[in-house]
């Protein structure tokens, strides 16, 4: 592949209850290269967050994207992570020649472009993305974290875990979850039942 200007992008966030879905493009410098790059969940929280400041320092552009918990439950979570992911690549200082993108579909855009089934582990520009991804979404739950610490975010990261599901249950949902999602809908459902039936 001899084009100048290669992308990769990746996401983060697909599974969980609350906040965006997260992506990130990036293409890398050939000649600035970067050790150690792959698939962001085999690394420890550490390496991620060092590897991340290192893509952002010596990248030639990197940019991230999101879809909201709103988007989400008006799109679906699927059409939801295309709409971040092209938000992603549309926001690059440099415009990719082509788009090597992690997974097995690709957003409805214009740019030439690639899906790669994990991708992640094979090409260290989507492997740069899954870092800068991961570490944006991993700091949005830190964020909610410091917010509303009867959640535990910063523990779960926001997936369907027990210890979620309890706080869920104890605290009730909050305006960051995504109301479309089955656990958090059967939750609302059963608030709502409950005040039809004290009224």
């Amino acid at each position: 592949m001899s084009s100048k200007y290669i992308a990769g992008v990746d996401e983060v966030g697909r599974g969980p209850l609350v906040g965006d879905v997260v992506t990130a493009a990036v293409i890398l410098d050939p000649n600035n290269p970067i050790d150690g790059l792959t698939d962001s969940k085999k690394l420890s929280e550490k390496k991620r967050n060092a590897l991340s400041a290192e893509i952002k320092q010596k990248a030639l552009a990197w940019a991230i994207g999101r879809a909201t918990p709103a988007e989400i439950d008006k799109l679906n979570i699927l059409h939801a992570t295309m709409l971040a992911m092209t938000r992603a690549v549309d926001n690059l200082l440099l415009t990719p020649d082509y788009v090597l993108v992690d997974g097995n579909r690709l957003p409805p855009w214009s740019y030439p472009a690639e899906a790669v089934v994990k991708g992640d582990s094979l090409h260290p520009e989507i492997s740069a993305a899954s870092i800068l991804a991961k570490v944006e979404r991993d700091n949005d739950m830190l964020d909610l974290d410091q917010q509303y610490p009867a959640y535990g975010f910063a523990a779960h990261k926001g997936y369907p875990t027990k210890a979620h599901f309890a706080a869920l249950a104890d605290n009730g949902v909050l305006s960051c979850y995504r109301k479309s999602f089955k656990p958090v809908q059967a939750l609302l459902t059963a608030a709502e039942s409950s005040v039809t039936t004290k009224g």
